[in-house]
Parts: structure tokens; sequence; C-alpha cells
């Protein structure tokens, strides 16, 4: 009886093993669902929001998403020619991303005309309802949310720094895109705050970028004291040569945004744009767990940043007053 007991134990343990050997394995090979989010840009890889899409994975990375892991990325392009989006858009489809990202307002808007169904999330958006994104920023009516960098007073505000840092001046020359849904509420704040101010503004086209040399010329010749180019992709594509033109006729000029001035700038304030292609990784994951883009309010931007160029300041004989650089949050040297 022992050895039928011994015998039958045994028995057991083996088939306890063969149970565990089978069991375990199979638990822990569990496949990982890998989330495919396509990236959608108007620009060229390497300029413009593009070029910050770094920040965007570093944010997806900071919420659990590895690429080659749990997720994939498909990046694309059209290089500058809008007429590419909407294949691109196809392609994305075609490849059944799980959620699109545009890095700016027209890319999201050619993919919102493609598609319904897949969520989209904006990263950098001049004014969503302008752009006929949604009907409402707090109540996305459609699949699409995300970020925009529209902001009050943020125009007039470029205006007020002018004012502060050069006491002086009266003339103001602003280079715009006419056509651009998001800047008439721009140039409108502009007018009431140069008003307040005393100041004489000009508002200049600088749509294709033979344009630039006239329009500086213009500039010059109505007797220009400072300038300040509207945030557009069309402005910001020509960003080097603004800076050199602006640089080579001792004209002082605030950017809307960081990238002028790391290309030689004298100054520049607007939202912080590392900060919003981070957050951006936050709509994304909460679409990836389930929330519609109806349920995510479209944010404004939170953090701003006044970025001052010292090296700028030098060669057109500038000088910044104290208390402008003491607003600063960064000064380069």
């Amino acid at each position: 009886m022992d050895r039928a007991f011994s015998a039958m134990h045994s028995a057991l343990c083996i088939l306890a093993a063969m149970l565990l050997t089978v069991s375990v394995p199979a638990a822990a090979q569990q496949p990982v669902k890998v989330y495919r989010i396509g990236v959608l840009s108007e620009g060229t890889v390497g300029l413009g929001p593009f070029a910050d899409i770094h920040l965007f994975r570093q944010g997806l990375r900071g919420l659990g998403y590895i690429e080659g892991k749990n997720v994939a990325i498909e990046y694309r392009t059209a290089e500058g020619n809008r007429r590419r989006l909407p294949n691109l858009v196809a392609e994305l489809i075609h490849r059944k991303v799980d959620v699109i990202v545009a890095t700016s307002g027209v890319p999201a808007r050619v993919a919102s005309q493609a598609t319904r169904m897949i969520p989209i999330v904006v990263t950098v958006s001049g004014d969503p309802i302008a752009d006929g994104l949604t009907a409402s920023l707090a109540h996305p009516d459609r699949n699409v949310t995300g970020l925009t960098i529209q902001a009050k007073d943020l125009s007039g505000k470029r205006l007020e720094l002018l004012k502060e840092t050069i006491p002086g001046i009266s003339r103001v020359a602003i280079f715009s895109r006419p056509l651009s849904t998001g800047q008439p509420a721009a140039r409108r704040e502009m007018e009431m705050v140069a008003h307040t101010l005393g100041l004489e503004i000009k508002l200049l086209s600088v749509e294709a970028t033979g344009e630039l040399d006239s329009a500086f010329d213009a500039v010059m010749a109505w007797g220009a004291h400072a300038l300040v180019p509207l945030s557009h992709r069309s402005i910001a594509i020509q960003r080097s040569r603004i800076v050199e033109l602006a640089a080579k006729r001792r004209l002082p000029a605030i950017y809307a945004n960081r990238g002028f001035v790391e290309a030689g700038g004298l100054m520049s304030y607007g939202p912080n744009h590392s900060d919003l292609q981070r957050r951006a990784a936050f709509f994304v994951d909460k679409i990836l767990r389930g929330v519609k883009p109806s349920e995510l309010p479209i944010e404004r931007p939170t953090k701003f940043e006044l970025v001052i160029n010292l090296k700028a300041a030098k060669p057109i004989g500038f000088a910044f007053p104290p208390q402008v650089l003491m607003w600063a949050d960064e000064v380069i040297k």
C-alpha cells in the first residue's frame, strides 16, 4: 500500500509540475498590447513643431509608453507641401493607428475631414474654433482635442514688453499672414493695445519668402522703431532670414517663440512649446485608456516665457533695461 501511495504521490507531483510548466509560461507570455500612434506634420522634419516631437515622445515615456515595446509611432510629414496631407492621412488610416497626433491646426483639420472615428490630438493649434476643429474649447464636439497656443492678451503683451524695453518708440511694424485664421484676433488686440500705448502700427504681409526683403525695405522707409512678427508657420520657416535682416537693419524685434531667439533673434515672449509637446502625451494616454476626445477639453497654455539674447543686442548697440532683464525667464549671454 505504501508503494501504491508513493507511486500516486509521485504521479501527482509530476502532474503538478507539468501544470506549472504549462500555466506559468502561458501567463507570463500574454501578448503585450502595442498601441499605434500616427504623427502628422505639414512642416519639415527638424523645423517648427515637428522638431520638438522628441518632447512628445519623452512625455509618452514618462507615462509608461516605450517605443518597440508597447507603442509604435508612424511618422508622416508633408515637407511643407499641404497637398500631400490627405494622402498621408490615408496612409495612417490604412495603418489602423489608434490615435493621430497632429503638430498644428492644418494637419488636424485635414485628418478630421478624413476620419471621424480615429481620435486626433493636436499639439499646437492657433485657434481651434476658427480652424474648424471644434465649436467649443471646453466641450469638443468632434474627434479632435489637444492644445492651443491661443491665449488672451498675448499679442498685446509683446507690444507692452517692447514699450518697456524701448520707451521712446512710436512706430512698430507687424509681419502677418492675412489669410491665417488665428491672426485677425491678434491684430485687433494689438491695435487696441497700440492705441493705449500711443503706438502707431503698420501691418505687412510676408506670405512668400521673396516678400521679406521688400517688406523690410517698406518697414525702414516707414521709419519703424521695432518689429513684431506674428505667430505662423509661414513666418516661422523664414525665421533665420527674418533674424538676419532685422540685425542687418539694426531693428529691435520681439518674436512669438524662442526658436527665433535661438536663431539669433533679440527677444521672444510666448507659450512654452516644450511644455505643450509633453502635455500632448497626457491626451494620448487618456484616449488609449478609453476616454473620448469630447471628454477632454482643449487646453490653453499655462506657461509663458520671456527669452532675451544679449549676444544679439551687442552688434546692434542695444541695451536692455535692468527691470526687463529681471523679468526674463532665460538670458542668453
